[in-house]
């Protein structure tokens, strides 16, 4: 079995067979399985779902029987592929345009889920989890990752710091993790036994067949890689790239991870010659890494963004691997998220605003056939989750910024209630019970500031804010108030330096609530009354 530097050390603790399911652990995991439309399964997943109270008992037998003997069964191995297409605007006919989604059998998804909440609270307890990894972690976002990575892109020009960012790109990176490898990790991580056998008769022997435009090629074979589309697949990844982590920090940089969207970055003083050099080393050593772990490092769509410290300050930086040369860009899309060298999020408002003008614009040609309710489903799914997201990295930054996304929700609202184009939107607001787009900001970060006070947020969010702890002890104390940062210009846009003062400016009584649904609902309520009825 292949071995690599990163597994050499011995396991911390030893997981080396899984825990039988009870029937009703295994009723829960049937209910609250998403139904999925596989050409594999004998049984529509939705009909399983609704008969399963009464097949319970052989579904159980079969999840512990895999369980217990350390074999994946045969059957649930084989994937049906169906290509998506990226992006809408890239070129259909181009087989690099599209993703392989692996469709699997319902039950055998079923069992993965079994697996993973088992192995995850294991790698949990024991600390074996890389903790700037994002990816499919309970509690951990996209929203928390970005957060992380721009505060400290802020934190840095508030010092007078000047920044890069780097996002990494991985061509085919579930498909090519190689088995021996991944094993001597989950080896030496402490999954012995049994649950090593599992894992070795889940990756081995999995087959493929696509499926397009109604036809179906014949089955392959593979011999590498972890499926997409898989319960196991992210957390097997994650797991396989966790020394990354190492090479990384060993250079001086700082990342963040979320599946295999890598992000590191670096500081340094405006003046700092050496950048490049520092840069060119840490990224050869990274695709030296990538080699070593049959991964392939894709420096042609690798991306450098650099931050000066002022707006007046031109760092130059050139950067060449292996022949290719890597310029900076003035703006990346990371994570869904437009990023500019400036941190100010006007191409991200611009880019948000745009999308949901096209969608209104869609909306408002078949208004007419629609009731004012299915026309709110249709928003809200449509149009307010796309202002609403990462909308906490908006945190701090000028009324002016977030105003075009204020004029959408306004156009958004008007729709709903086919109200004309100059009709008030505070009434309409009211009724519909939405906050303002401000008010939205302020909502979700408060929540994830709650959040990161019961620990409950990613642990990499714990700097952001910190409770105040009295001197002695005084009446004020267990209103659980923020540490409020020193007034500072260079710091005012800054999550860390904004949210506090909102947070104490909250009623003690919601500050102090124990029970997050509550802790929403008073939130809510008060800055309803604080943007609509003042």
């Amino acid at each position: 079995m292949a071995t690599t530097n990163s597994t050499d050390k011995s396991p911390t603790a030893s997981f080396p067979s899984f825990t039988p399911l009870t029937e009703n652990e295994v009723s829960k995991l049937l209910s609250s399985s998403r139904p999925t439309t596989c050409l594999l399964d004998p049984i529509p997943s939705n009909l399983l779902q609704s008969v399963a109270p009464t097949i319970t008992a052989p579904i159980t037998h079969v999840i512990n029987a895999s369980l217990t003997s350390g074999t994946f069964p045969t059957v649930f191995k084989q994937a049906q592929v169906t290509p998506l297409l990226r992006k809408p605007s890239l070129t259909p006919t181009q087989v690099e345009n599209y993703r392989p989604v692996s469709l699997l059998p319902y039950l055998s998804k079923t069992i993965e889920r079994a697996v993973f909440k088992q192995v995850t609270e294991f790698l949990s307890q024991n600390n074996l989890l890389d903790i700037n990894q994002s990816g499919f972690k309970i509690g951990h976002s996209t929203e928390t990752a970005l957060l992380s990575v721009t505060e400290a892109l802020k934190e840095a020009r508030a010092a007078a710091k000047s920044s890069v960012l780097i996002l990494l790109d991985l061509s085919a990176a579930f498909d090519t993790v190689n088995h021996d490898i991944l094993l001597s990790i989950l080896w030496n991580m402490g999954i012995t036994g049994h649950a090593h056998s599992w894992f070795q008769s889940y990756l081995t022997g999995r087959s493929f067949s696509v499926s397009w435009l109604g036809h179906t090629s014949a089955v392959h074979r593979l011999t590498t890689g972890v499926p997409q589309g898989s319960v196991l697949g992210p957390l097997l990844f994650a797991i396989y790239t966790t020394s990354l982590g190492q090479i990384i920090h060993s250079h001086g940089f700082s990342y963040h991870c979320y599946s295999d969207d890598t992000q590191l970055y670096l500081s340094f003083p405006p003046d700092d010659s050496t950048v490049s050099v520092r840069i060119s080393d840490c990224l050869s050593d990274i695709s030296a890494w990538m080699k070593a772990h049959h991964l392939q490092l894709n420096l042609s769509k690798t991306e450098l963004l650099v931050f000066p410290a002022k707006p007046t300050i031109q760092q130059d930086i050139s950067i060449t691997i292996d022949s290719i040369p890597l310029a900076p860009t003035s703006v990346v899309r990371n994570l869904g998220v437009m990023i500019d060298n400036q941190l100010t999020f006007t191409d991200h408002v611009a880019s948000v605003t745009r999308s949901c003008r096209f969608t209104l614009f869609n909306l408002r040609k078949i208004r007419p056939y629609l009731t004012e309710q299915a026309t709110q489903l249709l928003v809200q799914t449509m149009v307010i989750s796309r202002l609403e997201y990462c909308n906490a990295l908006l945190t701090g930054l000028p009324a002016c910024v977030v105003k075009p996304l204020q004029m959408v929700q306004n156009a958004a609202v008007r729709l709903v209630f086919n109200q004309p184009k100059r009709a008030h939107v505070t009434p309409l607001l009211i009724e519909l019970h939405w906050l303002p787009i401000a008010a939205r900001i302020k909502f979700k970060s408060l929540i994830l500031a709650y959040r990161i006070l019961r620990g409950s947020a990613p642990v990499y969010l714990g700097a952001l804010i910190k409770a105040y702890v009295a001197p002695r002890p005084l009446r004020s104390s267990g209103e659980r108030s923020l540490v409020v940062p020193r007034p500072c210009t260079r710091q005012s846009r800054l999550f860390s330096w904004v949210v506090p003062r909102w947070w104490n400016a909250l009623p003690s009584a919601t500050r102090t609530e124990s029970s997050l649904p509550i802790f929403k609902k008073l939130l809510k309520t008060q800055l309803f009354r604080e943007h609509l009825l003042s």
